[in-house]
């Protein structure tokens, strides 16, 4: 079953998300990729919409959070994207005040309604405004910026050139005491290498080679320079991955009847590093379509009747849990009864 993937722009305001968006939007339609944009903002009005060509498929959600009010309206979002555009990836540009977990939480509900897997999330970190919060060492905003960069798989210091090269050094010291799974670079006006998104996509994900695409722009290169970025390079060259180090989402679609008891094992016997996970099954036996909640160590099933096509699926979230194990076990719980 292929899934469309999908990527999490994230960063506080004015940090330069929408600035990076642009540029990768003009790097895929140089190389044939056809991208769905999802942007979210909290006001009335999305000025940056304006900024997306007219032939990019785009949806906008407006006046909520996507981890606050109006969670429940992506899914259908992304469904609708994927059935009318067909997109080989849809990025979805969060709100500067949105939390990654709720992130993570609200586009897994998506998983219900479509096939998708989330890939990545970019984190965008304005330099000095994370320096001036990170001395302050408190307060709201400082607990965010972290929770950005703890759960992103790329991270770009931007905005690198307005702050003194020893305060910078300070700075990647900082970001990577708490998140040294991430890949880092340091950018000005989000310019990146776009070698590193060979890190984050399967090769045959796309209808053309992007690694291939990679090397005839060889010219664009990150302003980076700190120890690891050679390191980070060479393996974007040679490693491809579609799952986070350090905050994973899984998705497991199932294709048969499942076996409740086995199941409900499963679940209780989550190592402590799955904090959420969410699904719709299909009781063998019985028949009966079951959606299920798994949070803070407790288990709900809830029976449904879902009205048209809806997918049999588990969605996990959590950090550095062991997917493949986690993966055996669900199949073990199928049953031999087809659908």
């Amino acid at each position: 079953m292929k899934k469309v993937p999908v990527v999490v722009l994230s960063g506080f305001l004015g940090s330069g998300k929408t600035t990076l968006l642009s540029k990768l939007l003009n790097f895929y339609e140089k190389k044939g990729v056809r991208p769905a944009i999802i942007m979210n903002e909290v006001g009335d009005v999305n000025l940056d919409g304006q900024l997306v060509n007219e032939d990019v498929p785009l949806r906008e959600m407006l006046s909520g959070c996507i981890c606050c009010t109006i969670s429940g309206d992506l899914g259908m979002e992304i469904q609708k994207l994927v059935q009318e555009s067909s997109p080989d990836l849809i990025i979805i540009e969060a709100t500067g005040v949105a939390n990654p977990i709720d992130i993570f939480e609200a586009v897994t509900e998506a998983a219900l309604l479509i096939p998708i897997d989330i890939y990545a999330m970019i984190t965008v970190l304005d330099a000095g405004h994370f320096q001036h919060w990170y001395r302050k060492g408190s307060g709201k905003t400082y607990h965010l910026m972290r929770d950005q960069i703890r759960c992103a798989s790329v991270l770009l210091l931007n905005k690198s050139d307005l702050i003194h090269i020893s305060d910078l050094n300070e700075l990647r010291k900082i970001i990577e005491s708490i998140n040294p799974n991430a890949l880092l670079y340091d950018t000005v006006h989000c310019q990146i290498d776009y070698s590193v998104l060979d890190t984050i996509f399967l090769e045959d994900t796309f209808p053309i080679s992007l690694e291939e695409s990679y090397q005839e722009n060889t010219h664009q290169q990150s302003v980076c320079n700190h120890s690891h970025h050679d390191q980070h390079s060479q393996n974007a060259a040679h490693v491809h991955h579609h799952s986070y180090d350090h905050v994973m989402v899984y998705t497991h679609y199932f294709q048969n009847y499942i076996d409740r008891s086995g199941f409900e094992q499963i679940i209780r016997e989550l190592p402590e590093s799955v904090y959420r996970a969410k699904g719709i099954f299909t009781e063998a036996g019985t028949g009966q379509r079951m959606l299920f909640q798994f949070a803070y160590r407790q288990l709900e099933l809830i029976p449904i009747n879902p009205q048209g096509k809806v997918q049999d699926v588990a969605v996990f979230i959590g950090e550095q849990f062991p997917k493949n194990e986690l993966k055996g076990l669900l199949e073990q719980c199928v049953t031999c009864s087809a659908k």
